[in-house]
């Protein structure tokens, strides 16, 4: 049976992800449309910094939830 405490917090994370997982490709897209401006790098380091933020907790999630399946 599952460890349903694991199994929660390992979703959570994937909820904080899912929303991380669309802005970070439309903030770079953002970015990369607006080269003109002098904002062009700090936007484009927010965008990539979220896609990264995103896979981290994407991973973290999965581990967590993988965690709770197998009682590791």
């Amino acid at each position: 049976m599952a460890n349903k405490e694991l199994l929660s917090k390992g979703i959570k994370y994937m909820a904080g992800a899912l929303p991380l997982l669309f802005l970070g490709p439309v903030v770079i897209h953002n970015a990369f449309m607006n080269k003109q401006n002098i904002w062009h790098y700090a936007v484009l380091a927010v965008g990539v910094i979220a896609c990264l933020a995103a896979m981290y907790l994407m991973f973290l999630g999965l581990k967590t939830i993988m965690k709770s399946l197998f009682n590791d």
